[in-house]
Formats: C-alpha cells, sequence, structure tokens
C-alpha cells in the first residue's frame, strides 16, 4: 500500500500520527490529574514518560521529514 508513496511522506504521516498520539495521551493525563478518571501518580509518571518519547519521536520525524530526508528505510 505505501509502496508508491515516497518514504519521506510516509515519515511525515507517521510524525502527524505520533503527534496525535502524544495529544490523546495529554488528554489521558489531565483526565487522571483532574480526578475524573481512576489513577495514581504513578499511572501519571507512566504516562508523562510515554508523552516525552512520543513527542520526541515526533518532532524528529518530522524535522527529518521536512528536510527531505528518510529514517525509516535507510538502505
Amino acid at each position: 500500500m505505501f509502496g508508491s508513496i515516497p518514504d519521506v511522506n510516509v515519515q511525515a504521516l507517521l510524525a502527524l500520527a505520533l503527534f496525535m498520539v502524544s495529544l490523546m495521551i495529554a488528554r489521558i493525563i489531565n483526565n487522571i490529574t483532574s480526578k475524573k478518571w481512576p489513577g495514581g501518580t504513578l499511572w501519571v509518571f507512566y504516562l508523562r514518560v510515554l508523552l516525552g518519547f512520543t513527542l520526541a519521536a515526533s518532532a524528529i520525524m518530522g524535522f527529518y521529514a521536512f528536510a527531505g530526508i528518510s529514517i525509516i528505510n535507510t538502505r
């Protein structure tokens, strides 16, 4: 399916998807912190670490896609 799409474009789409996941995780953290959802400080810590990794991956993939460098398929 993605064979005909250039690697850099797939990388940009993946960066956007990771950013959307980051927004979802931030919403979950906000709901747990405001006591709308059950969870403790350990869950918030875990989700904040996961948020950091997904934001970093999204930013790196986005910058590389903008520069035209493919890090998905290095041959």
